[in-house]
């Protein structure tokens, strides 16, 4: 049987922390900036994690299994 493929876009926006969780970037920082306040765009640059029941779906996409 063949190797899965891993979701190529998945990989380029999740990455795995060393206890397994999935790392993601926040949306809503590319465009129409200048309504947003200062404080709300400061806060759209960190990171967060990929929430608890999309997780085994993504981890499906990234090959690591469930």
């Amino acid at each position: 049987m063949p190797k899965m493929k891993t979701n190529s876009s998945a990989k380029k926006r999740v990455k795995v922390t060393g206890s397994g969780k999935l790392k993601r970037k926040q949306a809503y920082k590319r465009h129409i900036l200048t309504k947003k306040s200062t404080k709300r765009k400061r806060a759209l640059v960190k990171t967060a994690l990929v929430h608890t029941s999309d997780e085994g779906r993504m981890k499906q996409l990234l090959g690591l299994g469930k």
